[in-house]
Parts: C-alpha cells; structure tokens; sequence
C-alpha cells in the first residue's frame, strides 16, 4: 500500500518536471512571477527532501552548505569589490654595496688601492594592507626587511613614497604610512578569535607579480605553530592559494573583514601547495595600535615566567587526560606572575576563558590584552584548577642607555647596552644576571665584518666578565693586536681568539 505521503511526494515531483520543463525556454525579460517560482520550487525541493534533524534545524543560518542551485551560483563579487582597494602592492628596495675579492687582505689593501665597487639595487615585491583612511598600511617584515625605499602602488593605478613606522622581526609584521594626502580605502579587522574550522576565507595579494588576484578556500586549521617563520607560533592555516608575492596580502572573511595577514606557505617547490598561514588579525589590530601611539616596535606584555610545552610523559605524571597548556617552569622575583601566584610545575590552560594549547598560545594571548588590564588565567596545580588574576603590565626598560664602540679593535661599530627585560623581549633573547648585549651593528664596520650581530650578548672580553657597558667600551677601545672574546648566541657558547 502506497501510504498519503508517498503519493504526495511523487505528485509533487511530477509538478516539479512540468516547472522545469516550462522553465527550460529562454528569455530576454524575466516575467514577473519568475522568482515566486523560484520561491515555491525551492520549498517544494525542502519537502521532498524530508524533515531535517534538530541539530540541522538549529544551526545558524550563516554557517550551513548551500542546499539549492540558486545559492550555489552565488559569488564573492561583491566582497572583492567592497576589500580589493584596501590591498596595495608593496615595491622594497635597498642599495647593497659590493665588495671587492680583494677587500680584507691587508697584502692589497697596504700596497694597492683597491677600486671602490658600485652599490647594486636588490629589490623585493609583496602585498599590505591599507587598514587606516590616513594612509597607514600593515605587511610583513620580510617584505621590507633592510630597505632603503618602500614605494605603495595602489589597485587604480597610484603609486606613492612610504615610510615605517614600526618593524617587528618576531611577528614579522611591519606598519607604514603613505606620504600622501588621504583619504584612502581602508578594509576592516575582523575578530580572528572567532573564525573556526571550516570557515569560507578569500586571500588578496599580487602573487608573482602579476597583478592584484583573489583565491578563495577555507580555514583548515587555527593555532598553528610551524617552524622556521618567525619567532611568532599562532597562525591560521588555510588551503586558499597563497604564492610568492602574496606576503603581507589580506584574507578576509564572509563579511569583508580582514581576519589574517598572509604570511607563508608549506611548500616543497616554492609554489601554493594548499597549506599558507595567516597572522591572526587580533594581533595584526594590537601591532597596528601600537604604531599609531608612536612606538617603534610592538612590545609585548612582560609576564616574568617561563614556560614549556606538556608533554604526553609530563601530562600522564601530573594526571592530565591529554597534553595541553603551558608548563611553568621558572617565574622571576619581583614579576607580574610572582605577584599573581603563579608557581613553578603550574601548568596554564587557559586565559580570559580561552583554552591554552601551547606557550605559543599563551603569548598570543596574553599579547593581545592591553597594558593595565587583568587578565584571568585558569592553572593546574595538585591535580586541582584554580583561578589566577594577572595584571598585564610593560616589560622594565632598566637605565636605556645605548653606546657605541670605537677604536679599532673587533668590536668596533657596535652599539652595546645592559640587559634588561624590555631589551631582551625586544632582541627575542633571554635575560638572566647583569648581561651587556649588542644592540645593533653598524654597516661595514669591524663588527660588522667578523659577524656580529644584534642579540649577541658579550660574557667574556680578554679574559675579563662583561657586567658594565662602560667597561666594555673601555676594554674593546684598548690598543692591543690579539683578542679573546666569548659571546652567547640563541643559547649556544662562540669562543674566539684572533689577531686583528
């Protein structure tokens, strides 16, 4: 026996023939109840298709797979059209000067003179992101890393002079501003927190140079840590092609928000394998911030602890169910996380309510919450959680005074200070004991030449502790031929002795 629903159903699906087959003609001019059919064709396809399940019927109407044709044909045109303006392509370039093979062997350099070799332009393309009306752009770091000229071409054609307004290695982020009269078209930032698996995501940006092109995909991943990028471990992995070029390009959402910056992708022959990662916009926000108050650099919150990632082992010895979170496994006397509580074997699973995976996920967080706030962090101690407050303050400067080496010796060139714990966030090292440091080193000079470089820190100088910058000035201007030099570099020990 065919029960009543049966029959309807194969009625209804004879209706739906006749609606296609009248529909199947062509026409110049729609008539007018094109799209009441169009309506009534839709609901008669919902029934035919049966009663969805509760889950189904309560999902959002914004996160759901199209289920008819009609929003199958529909298109990201129009948020293209609304962010693609925003997106610039960013042209860096700096003069490398050459130096001659005979450069440094004093045999030459006493008896002939050496011809001076002319500087060479190296150049390097990418994308940014216009994110202020005033003109003022967010990329990468390595996007304009060392350059001399940064020039902004915009997508109608224009091009403008720019200059950096703050730089950020760790997070390979950089702000600039145009210099030139505004307004200009601006995207806006979206709430990277909110993105999930599965989420629709376009990524602008000039691949190869070739233009201003748009790929589409979806948030593959959130949180991820891949090595080898920067110091930075939190981004959005998507599977929207990203190729060379893209850098510093946009990837926004469904509703035309800049929720990432383009950073770098996983390949194996320099081109889009369908894993690229993103800078999540939360903190891009935070950076973009704090260049506009005027700071040189981002500078990160200072926590005064150390952490490390739970392994399965150390999960299983504190009667965790999996590994997650933040070990702690030092906290500095006097710090905000003394202050707070926070002792070492607590492990930090989460803050403001969100879960802690890693330690890279504790810094994001913590990255993104202003100074002078307080922050919640949920730890586990003793097989217990409990409910810490942290005040999210700035790393201590210490004295802030830079000086510059002279003389003729090594060292000559390079700018030292003494270790403090805004310094050592600043130069991404670690900052134990009164330590003096290399800030920066000048082009071309003795230091410069044997290798130094910012983020050296000098223990030892002709057999004598570095704890002074004014000692260590004295010492690397002394009038002497051989040095002994010992420096620590991202945790490893150089020791050197030469005739210079």
């Amino acid at each position: 026996m065919e029960t009543g629903r049966s029959m309807l159903i194969r009625f209804v699906r004879g209706a739906l023939c006749g609606l296609a087959i009248l529909g199947g003609g062509s026409s110049a001019v729609a008539p007018a109840g094109a799209q009441e059919s169009i309506i009534n064709r839709n609901f008669l396809q919902d029934f035919l298709r049966g009663p969805r399940d509760d889950e189904e019927q309560s999902a959002s109407p914004e996160r759901r797979v199209p289920f008819s044709s009609e929003e199958i044909q529909l298109s990201f045109a129009p948020l293209v059209r609304e962010t693609a303006p925003a997106v610039v392509n960013v042209y860096a370039s700096s003069r490398v000067r050459s130096r001659s093979p005979f450069s440094g062997d004093p045999f030459f350099e006493r008896f002939f003179d050496l011809p001076q070799m002319p500087p060479r332009l190296q150049s390097s393309l990418g994308s940014g992101v216009l994110v202020d009306p005033s003109g003022i752009i967010v990329t990468n770091h390595h996007v304009i890393r060392s350059a001399d000229e940064v020039k902004i071409a915009l997508s109608d054609g224009r091009e403008f002079s720019s200059k950096v307004l703050l730089q950020d290695e760790g997070l390979d982020l950089a702000v600039l501003k145009i210099e030139g009269t505004g307004p200009f078209p601006a995207a806006r930032f979206g709430d990277s927190e909110s993105l999930e698996v599965g989420d629709l995501v376009l990524a602008i940006g000039n691949p190869f140079g070739v233009g201003q092109t748009t790929t589409s995909g979806i948030v593959s991943a959130l949180a991820r840590t891949p090595g080898g990028i920067s110091d930075f471990g939190f981004f959005i992995q998507t599977d929207a092609a990203i190729n060379p070029g893209n850098s510093g390009g946009a990837l926004i959402d469904m509703n035309g928000e800049v929720v990432g910056i383009n950073t770098a992708i996983y390949s194996r022959s320099g081109g889009s394998n369908g894993i690229g990662f993103a800078i999540p916009a939360n903190i891009v926000q935070a950076v973009v911030e704090a260049a506009k108050a005027g700071a040189e650099y981002f500078q990160r919150p200072y926590v005064g602890a150390s952490f490390d990632r739970v392994t399965p082992n150390i999960a299983e010895a504190l009667g965790m169910e999996r590994p997650m979170g933040a070990l702690v496994t030092d906290v500095a006397a006097g710090s905000p996380a003394e202050e707070a509580g926070l002792r070492s074997a607590d492990v930090v699973v989460a803050v403001d309510g969100r879960p802690v995976e890693t330690p890279e996920a504790l810094e994001y967080r913590i990255a993104t919450r202003n100074i002078g706030e307080i922050a919640e962090i949920e730890v586990l101690r003793n097989d217990e959680r409990q409910r810490l407050k942290l005040a999210i303050q700035r790393a201590p400067e210490g004295d802030g005074r830079k000086v510059e080496v002279g003389g003729r010796g090594p060292f000559a060139g390079a700018h030292v200070a003494a270790l403090s714990p805004a310094l050592a966030q600043r130069l991404r090292v670690s900052a134990e004991g009164e330590s003096i440091v290399i800030v920066d080193v000048e082009r071309n000079s003795p230091a410069a030449r044997i290798g130094l470089r910012p983020g050296d820190i000098v223990r030892e100088l002709n057999g004598e502790e570095m704890t002074s910058v004014d000692r260590m000035k004295e010492v690397a201007e002394s009038d002497t031929r051989w040095w002994r030099f010992t420096i620590e570099r991202d945790g490893r020990i150089i020791r050197q002795t030469m005739r210079f």
